[in-house]
């Protein structure tokens, strides 16, 4: 059991605190850390400040930043139809509460390539990837 949970790519499953199954993150610029806003955005998983597509500082609305879950995941993976955020649960890490978020879709294929599950997601939808978000709270 040990051996296989150390395994190079299961190990990146446990990169979110408190999250113990195999579901890789969605994709981010910071991969595989994909740290996201109240609204799906991706923003700096250390710092919190908002990033475009290509994890520099959000300044401007002439850069590219699109929801991970929406529009980043279909773009990367074009057999995913209509992904949305589901469920999710939260966890206390490093003092603050996160907030783990599943990114569900028809697929019946996880990001990791093996069979979906429902984890969170509402009836019909699986889970595709997950991403997290950090909350104002102490825990």
């Amino acid at each position: 059991m040990v051996a296989v949970a150390l395994e190079p790519d299961r190990a990146e499953a446990h990169h979110i605190c408190g999250h113990l199954f195999t579901t890789k993150s969605c994709p981010h610029p910071f991969s595989p850390l994909s740290r996201t806003d109240a609204y799906g955005f991706p923003v700096h998983p250390q710092l919190g400040y908002p990033v475009d597509d290509d994890g520099a500082i959000y300044l401007s609305e002439r850069q590219t930043r699109r929801k991970v879950c929406q529009a980043v995941v279909p773009e990367r993976f074009p057999f995913v139809r209509n992904p949305r955020y589901g469920g999710g649960w939260s966890r206390c890490c490093n003092g603050r509460v996160r907030h783990i978020q599943d990114c569900c879709s028809t697929s019946d294929t996880r990001i990791n390539g093996d069979a979906a599950v429902r984890g969170y997601c509402p009836r019909a939808r699986k889970v595709f990837c997950i991403t997290y978000r950090e909350l104002n709270v102490r825990c």
